[in-house]
């Protein structure tokens, strides 16, 4: 033993003055970390409180994008996230037959329009419970005395210290109505909040939410008239001859930004041609080419039995291979991957043209 302890002790020196390096070097990344732990939950709280860009089970998201889940979402409902892409292919497709047997109500081993516009119906109003319960704990959140209302003013104090701002002293601004001194584009979106919140306060307005109308801020598809709000705030972004309608041309017009390179080509690409068979097959109603708000509000209305038929008559279509109209255990089990997600402009393309 004392042959290894002679060296061990002649390093001693050497450890502590590595390990002193070493907890340094720690000390020095804490800040660091806390800044990021911080950031993180500034993040978490700002979407808590945040109306969200994406709805569950709504055809457009808030910016006027088409919901590329959609789908998956209103026939797989809760258990989407069991299908992740690296699932095993052959456990992913059992569970699609044990969902296919729930959406088959007559047990004729097919499932019929009818029957799929029931599922989808069924699958929304799952999504609409999620969001009573996500909104009632934000509210509890934004709503800290228990009062059962939410001024305007509380909301953006709690905004604004999730943008780092210190919530004591932003109150004291607000109330001594002094400069809050916040960037151009936080003003901006408050701006915009404000706009909503407005809507969202049923008459006479006051300014102070209960917790359904924080719910319609949170989420328009619960509300007819926060829903014609949202359709109306996409077609302005959309409409670029201010007729308040949407022509073809219009609906399909690429976002901001240029093609680089043949991978943001093909993605323009599919832009156009997803968009355009939507407009065509599932928007415009009357096919009169022009879209209405009353045409783009019945169908982006979740709860639109009319529209969640159309939706069932595609969905079944893209997959019907021997054109019977039905959708056929075979069926599902071959285009596993559109109702899963996993290319799902692609299966949906290659079918869809091949009629």
């Amino acid at each position: 033993m004392a042959s290894r302890q002679a060296p061990l002790c002649g390093l001693a020196p050497c450890c502590l003055w590595l390990l002193g390096i070493v907890l340094l070097m720690d000390a020095s990344a804490r800040p660091a970390n806390h800044s990021s732990a911080r950031e993180r939950a500034g993040n978490r709280e700002e979407n808590e409180i945040l109306p969200p860009d994406y709805l569950n089970g709504v055809k457009l998201e808030m910016d006027g994008h088409l919901n590329k889940d959609f789908h998956q979402e209103v026939f797989l409902g809760k258990d989407k996230d069991d299908f992740e892409e690296d699932a095993e292919p052959r456990k992913s497709r059992r569970k699609l037959m044990v969902i296919f047997s729930k959406v088959d109500f007559n047990t004729d081993r097919r499932i019929s329009a009818k029957e799929m516009q029931n599922w989808i119906m069924q699958k929304t109003a799952e999504h609409f419970q999620e969001a009573v319960a996500e909104s009632r704990a934000h509210f509890r959140a934004v709503d800290p005395d228990g009062d059962g209302h939410v001024s305007w003013d509380e909301y953006k104090v709690r905004f604004l210290a999730t943008k780092g701002h210190n919530e004591r002293e932003v109150a004291e601004k607000i109330k001594n109505k002094w400069d809050l001194n916040i960037d151009v584009e936080t003003q901006e979106v408050l701006e915009n909040l404000k706009d909503r919140w407005y809507q969202a306060d049923n008459p006479p307005p006051d300014l102070l939410l209960t917790e359904s109308e924080f719910l319609s801020f949170l989420h328009p598809e619960h509300s007819r008239g926060m829903l014609q709000f949202m359709v109306k705030e996409i077609i302005r972004d959309l409409d670029q001859d201010s007729d308040k309608k949407l022509s073809l041309s219009e609906f399909i017009s690429l976002p901001v930004g240029t093609v680089e390179n043949q991978q943001g080509q093909d993605v323009d690409d599919g832009w156009v041609r997803d968009r355009k068979r939507e407009f065509g097959e599932l928007i415009d109603a009357n096919h009169d080419g022009i879209v209405t708000m009353a045409e783009l509000e019945d169908y982006m209305n979740p709860m639109n039995e009319f529209s969640a038929l159309n939706e069932a008559k595609q969905m079944i279509a893209i997959t019907d291979e021997n054109q019977n109209h039905y959708l056929e255990p075979e069926e599902v089990r071959k285009y596993s991957e559109f109702f899963t997600g996993s290319k799902l402009v692609d299966y949906a393309l290659s079918v869809h043209e091949g009629f």
